[in-house]
Formats: C-alpha cells, sequence, structure tokens
C-alpha cells in the first residue's frame, strides 16, 4: 500500500478534480515517484473512486442515470492525456481534423494526430488513438487552433475547398483566433495560406 503522507495529497488533488476529467501519472510527479502514484492510482480504482481507462491513463467518470452506465471517456480527452504524459505537442489530422471543425460529421474509427514525438497506436475499446511523427513546424510556436485549421485543410486538399468550407472554418473562429492565425500561417504552403487568408477576411 501506498505511504499515507504521498496518498492523501494525490487522492486530495483528484477529489478536486471535475467529473469527467482525465489524468495521468505525471500530473502527480510533483508529489511522488512513478511507482508511488500508480500504487495510489491503483487503490483509488480498487474502491471505485476512479476508473482506469488504459495503462497509466484514469479519469473521473460520469454516471448516466438515464442510460444507467457511465459515459464513454472522449477520445481527444484521452489523446490529448497521453501527450501530456509524455510532454507531446499534438493536432488533430486527418478526418479527426475535419470532425472537429464541423467540416464533417462522420466521427472517425481512428482519432489521428500529427505529433513531435515517436509513432505510437492505442487502443481503447473499439476506438483507435494514433499519432504519428511530423516536422516541428508544423505544429510549434502555433496556437491549437491555428494548427488544427492548418492540418484539416490538409487532408481536404487544395480542390475541395469550397466557399461552404471557408464559411464553416470561419464562424468556428473567433475574430481574435483569426487575426492570431493571420500572421501565425504565414509560413506554411502558399496555397494553405491563400485559403487562411479567405478565411480572415479575403474573398474567394
Amino acid at each position: 500500500m501506498a505511504r499515507i503522507d504521498c496518498f492523501n495529497p494525490i487522492a486530495g488533488r483528484i477529489s478536486n478534480l471535475p467529473a469527467g476529467e482525465i489524468f495521468v501519472i505525471s500530473d502527480f510527479s510533483d508529489l511522488a515517484d512513478d511507482a508511488a502514484i500508480r500504487k495510489v492510482l491503483s487503490r483509488l480504482e480498487g474502491d471505485g473512486k476512479i476508473r482506469r481507462i488504459m495503462r497509466g491513463v484514469y479519469d473521473c467518470p460520469i454516471y448516466n442515470d438515464f442510460l444507467g452506465e457511465y459515459v464513454e471517456p472522449h477520445p481527444d480527452k484521452i489523446a490529448h492525456a497521453i501527450a501530456r504524459n509524455f510532454g507531446w505537442t499534438i493536432v488533430p489530422c486527418g478526418d479527426t481534423a475535419l470532425n472537429m471543425l464541423g467540416i464533417s460529421t462522420q466521427v472517425p474509427s481512428v482519432w489521428l494526430y500529427v505529433s513531435d514525438g515517436n509513432y505510437r497506436e492505442y487502443q481503447c475499446g473499439n476506438i483507435t488513438i494514433e499519432f504519428k511523427h511530423t516536422a516541428n513546424k508544423e505544429i510549434s510556436k502555433i496556437s491549437s487552433k491555428t494548427a488544427l485549421i492548418i492540418q484539416a485543410i490538409k487532408a481536404l486538399g487544395k480542390e475541395k475547398i469550397t466557399d461552404e468550407v471557408i464559411n464553416k472554418i470561419k464562424v468556428s473562429t473567433t475574430e481574435d483566433e483569426r487575426k492570431l492565425m493571420f500572421t501565425e500561417a504565414k509560413y506554411v504552403t502558399s496555397w494553405i495560406y491563400d485559403v487562411i487568408k479567405e478565411i480572415c477576411g479575403g474573398t474567394r
């Protein structure tokens, strides 16, 4: 059993998390070493206080009274928790990016992300979460919203950029986000930046 001087601080921090919050081992690295943290989390899981989603990833599950079951964690929240554990920067790409921006209503079976870390693939129930390595310039030193939009535009391809797509992306961003995106995306491929300029106030 984990020592009490580490159990109480970890359990106390978890008790203050909102329902549905996902957490990982590294979120408690300031309180104890990995082995001790794992023991505490294992004890809390055994007591029914938390849920183990996959190795090293847990949540404070939300119970749905109407359905009579716990709500499944959102894949994007799991992906970001995994990335946080490894210190990666990640951005949704492909169909995942299109879904998150509302350009596509199809829910992906594989949640795909570009990452500055190693290639990794995780299985969570029927969902696959996949990280693929990309050049840092595509995801670093720019806001998460700008990076997401760049990946969505890349996923569509130049020939599928329509007025409808431009408008959908525009309404998913605030004026401040568009101003920032206009500045941050200057060094992307020229045709992608042309699309971004239209999103930020230009015309087709």
